[in-house]
């Protein structure tokens, strides 16, 4: 699939760590995240202005920008009785007529100046229920296999609200990253799949050979 239009961004959204309290904890997060105005670069393993709190297990090269769909954000709107508005889910991008949570690993974006590519899907943490304001959430969220895209950043460049998202590029396997979460979740016997996806995130990868030993041994 080549050069074909998608959707577009309805915000580039950012955010720096924070100290929050929840639940007897107190940490830093950058999950409150807000849109900016005007174009901005996306470059290295970041949007400019934005930046994680730990770096042990967000960023890095395979969750270098986060996107989400608005029409997932308007599903949720619809189960909780909420108005939620762009980068509630902490999402770099909010995108419209990209199915996001249904792209396989791997697929390319082009969007602005920049090119991105699909690595894995998000595994919500206790700080989505943080923002939720919902201990509960990051079960909802994950059951309801809505995860938005992390994405490696392939080239850098400026991007902005009003950009169209051109799929570029649509890998053969078809693996999705709905498919990511069954299978990770609840369908672990499919785990040799993961090391057939070159383009799926290594900690993906590693789990999966990790589940490959244990059987191996049992």
């Amino acid at each position: 699939m080549s050069d074909s239009q998608s959707g577009r961004v309805l915000s580039v959204n950012a955010g720096l760590p924070r100290i929050i309290e929840w639940l007897d904890r107190t940490e830093a997060t950058s999950i409150w995240k807000s849109p900016v105005q005007g174009r901005v670069m996306v470059r290295g393993v970041n949007v400019d202005g934005d930046d994680q709190a730990d770096r042990e297990v967000h960023g890095g090269p395979d969750k270098a920008v986060y996107a989400y769909a608005s029409e997932d954000t308007a599903w949720w709107e619809g189960q909780l009785g909420l108005s939620l508005g762009p980068a509630v889910f902490g999402e770099n991008l909010t995108l419209e007529g990209v199915d996001v949570s249904n792209s396989p690993i791997g697929e390319r974006w082009e969007i602005g100046d920049a090119l991105f590519e699909v690595a894995q899907p998000r595994f919500p943490c206790w700080k989505l229920g943080a923002r939720m304001n919902d201990p509960h959430f990051p079960d909802l969220f994950r059951e309801a296999r809505r995860p938005g895209s992390y994405l490696r950043i392939v080239r850098e460049g400026a991007v902005g609200a009003g950009d169209e998202v051109r799929i570029v590029y649509r890998p053969a396997h078809g693996l999705t990253l709905r498919d990511v979460v069954d299978i990770y979740d609840r369908e672990r016997n499919r785990a040799p799949e993961f090391l057939e996806i070159p383009e799926l995130a290594s900690g993906l990868k590693s789990w999966a050979r990790r589940r490959l030993a244990y059987s191996k041994h049992r």
